[in-house]
């Protein structure tokens, strides 16, 4: 199809891309009509997820006191060898 063609098409309509298919047209699936919609953020306000309420909720993994060990890899660090041996940094 041609960009012109893409943008004349049918607003019902869409076309689907799946791996190891050609593409290929489809309606466009109504997802009020799914019965789990309710869960959505578009069905209600209070489903979209707060981020920041989120990460106050939470708990620390490193408190800002508590020691830890920290190791900076290179990705040649990372490449398989057959060797066992611990490389130091």
């Amino acid at each position: 199809m041609t960009q012109g063609e893409i943008v004349m098409m049918d607003g019902g309509k869409c076309i689907l891309q799946l791996r190891k298919a050609r593409p290929f047209f489809s309606d466009k699936f109504d997802i009020t009509k799914h019965p789990r919609y309710k869960y959505l953020a578009d069905a209600d306000k209070k489903n979209t997820f707060d981020i920041e309420r989120y990460m106050k909720r939470r708990p620390v993994i490193v408190k800002p006191d508590e020691p830890f060990d920290l190791y900076e890899l290179k990705a040649t660090d990372l490449e398989s060898d057959n060797s066992t041996e611990r490389k130091e940094l």
